[in-house]
């Protein structure tokens, strides 16, 4: 079993007590009491700090250290770290060597191994081993309401806050430019997830400044956008194209612009609608509509007004081609109310938020998140596995929060992080406990 258990597997055990605490002894044969576990330290250091032990007649205060051997205190160092030197107690799962402070002394160690309950170990092993794709979906109806709906409340702000942080940086590397920085967020968002790389070089390769000195002009801003993606190579049948392509070749010159290879963009297995090529014509029919279009977004009060702002059409021409020179019947041309509702979630809000924190506003947070729960739920695999499992999702803040849980918790099995797989854990009748 020991091969299988992970060291926060133990801290789990540790924080909430579950294993035999009546006649501890440690391993030099001294009596034990836990009077307090400490608080868990998920920085450097040890893993919990301002612990109270009693260790005969000693009363201890300080550090606790968890590993599965105790060997690992020479694995990971600690012996060279001077963070350690107030450890007081070493719990492990195998106390198979044991550890000496600088000055010779042992330090106190209380093993696991025969102290954690079967039941414990044994839903552990069940959760960590299943091939499921929810560990603990056989049992979801264990857990209190209450649990779920507290734990993916906080998961939302934890997604909210995951995103923040890689915004942050690309915030950074546009020298705090926020106009610049939604620009090219929301352009890789034009590019779902297909098309989302090529979209995201083409924002990088196309500086938003150019695009808004032919904002007013379509034609020009047709020019560079569809030029700089590298689909005016080649020759032409329809007019159209072939105006582009020499209004580009012009263009290109006049600002040194090296186009991207057209061969990076992707159809396959895409619906009309979501090809490139309509995708860009929306994209500067969007471009063209305001010179500061993160500033409108701020400025907005309602989820209404919000999809007014991002409302995008395809050229006449694309309203009869889905790629140059290939004619077909007329199709949908406006950017649809899902897509924008996926704008909305992956690139406005994430951003809205971050401009609340930077400018110590939460109106902004708070609007974020009044618009998270006004758009409906989101609909994808993921979110279809949780619906058959009985989390019907209301809102698009209860979906965000469904996948957060299902990709940072579920897929990567950090169930005893979950307050969800915690709960399961810790069902454990005290009987068992106490009688083990």
């Amino acid at each position: 079993m020991k091969e299988r258990l992970k060291e926060d597997f133990l801290h789990h055990v540790w924080l909430f007590k579950q294993f035999k605490i009546r006649g501890l002894m440690t391993t030099e044969g001294r009596p034990l009491e836990i009077q307090a576990s400490g608080f868990h330290n998920k920085d450097a250091g040890p893993d919990f700090t301002n612990a109270k032990v009693k260790i005969g007649n000693t009363v201890w205060f300080g550090n606790v250290e968890i590993h599965v051997r105790s060997s690992d205190w020479m694995r990971h160092q600690h012996q060279n770290n001077p963070a350690y030197n107030n450890v007081i107690l070493h719990v492990v799962f195998d106390a198979d060597v044991p550890i000496y402070r600088e000055n010779g002394k042992a330090i106190p160690c209380l093993e696991l191994r025969r102290l954690i309950p079967s039941y414990v170990l044994h839903q552990y092993n069940r959760l960590v081993s299943t091939s499921e794709k929810i560990p603990c979906q056989a049992q979801l109806e264990e857990v209190k309401e209450v649990v779920r709906k507290t734990w993916l409340e906080r998961l939302l702000i934890e997604r909210l806050e995951n995103k923040m942080l890689r915004l942050e940086r690309l915030f950074l590397q546009n020298n705090k430019d926020w106009e610049e920085t939604f620009y090219q967020l929301l352009t890789r968002n034009f590019g779902m997830r297909v098309n989302a790389v090529p979209f995201e070089l083409l924002a990088k390769s196309l500086p938003l400044k150019l695009l808004r000195k032919y904002r007013a002009q379509p034609f020009q801003l047709d020019a560079l956008i569809f030029g700089q993606a590298g689909l005016l190579e080649g020759n032409f049948t329809d007019e159209y194209p072939q105006n582009l392509q020499a209004e580009y070749t012009f263009l290109a010159t006049k600002y040194q612009l090296q186009a991207l290879k057209g061969e990076i963009w992707k159809y396959s297995r895409l619906r009309p609608p979501n090809f490139p090529t309509i995708r860009l014509s929306q994209f500067s029919d969007l471009m063209g509509k305001s010179e500061h279009l993160f500033r409108e977004i701020v400025e907005c009060e309602s989820l209404h007004q919000l999809k007014k702002i991002l409302h995008a059409q395809a050229s006449i021409y694309w309203q009869e081609h889905v790629a140059f020179d290939k004619p077909t019947k007329k199709g949908p041309s406006l950017l649809g109310v899902s897509t924008k509702y996926s704008f909305i979630i992956n690139a406005v809000i994430p951003l809205l938020f971050l401009y609340g924190l930077r400018k110590g506003n939460s109106i902004y947070q708070d609007r974020a998140l009044k618009w998270l729960e006004e758009i409906p739920p989101e609909q994808n695999t993921i979110i279809r596995h949780w619906k058959g499992l009985g989390f019907e999702a209301k809102s698009a803040a209860q979906t965000q929060a469904l996948l957060q849980l299902k990709n940072e918790y579920c897929d990567k099995k950090r169930c005893v992080h979950c307050a969800i797989g915690s709960s399961i854990l810790r069902k454990v009748k005290q009987l068992q406990l106490l009688t083990e």
